[in-house]
């Protein structure tokens, strides 16, 4: 079983409230073999809602309380996208999921980039605060980018 975006599978969930539907991951779930997770949404945040980026680091640096993550109005909202990786994870964990499929550049979700933290669109290397936790947790995190399904 794999914990697959939810954005991935056509639900509208992102912070623009589109999505990005990759229909090979459609058809996974549509197998029973994913789960779909919006770590945002989990944490309680609405649809639409402010773009938000990562201040000082990754989602690593964010778990080990060394950043946060600040939406575009400038609102710490770094509590609620821990509570959504902790329900993303303990979904995963619910349904025995091993590996990930994740959208690549979000806060939560980035498994290989992230936005800088400025608002400028500028992309560096990290990983979001779902996929740190996923991956502290052993499960395997890639982006849709790298999906070889």
């Amino acid at each position: 079983m794999k914990v697959v975006s939810a954005c991935l599978i056509g639900c509208e969930c992102r912070y623009d409230q589109k999505s990005c539907l990759d229909a090979q991951l459609e058809e996974l779930l549509r197998e029973g073999k994913a789960i779909p997770v919006c770590p945002e949404q989990l944490g309680g945040l609405p649809t639409p809602r402010p773009p938000a980026e990562i201040i000082g680091g990754d989602g690593y640096d964010v778990l080990d309380g060394k950043a946060r993550i600040v939406d575009q109005t400038g609102a710490d909202v770094t509590e609620e996208f821990l509570m959504g990786a902790r329900q993303a994870l303990k979904l995963a964990q619910t349904v025995g999921a091993t590996s990930a499929i994740l959208k690549e550049n979000s806060p939560s979700c980035g498994s290989s980039f992230v936005y800088d933290g400025t608002f400028s669109g500028k992309k560096v290397t990290g990983v979001g605060l779902t996929a740190a936790l996923f991956r502290r947790n052993g499960i395997d995190v890639r982006s849709e980018q790298s999906n070889d399904e």
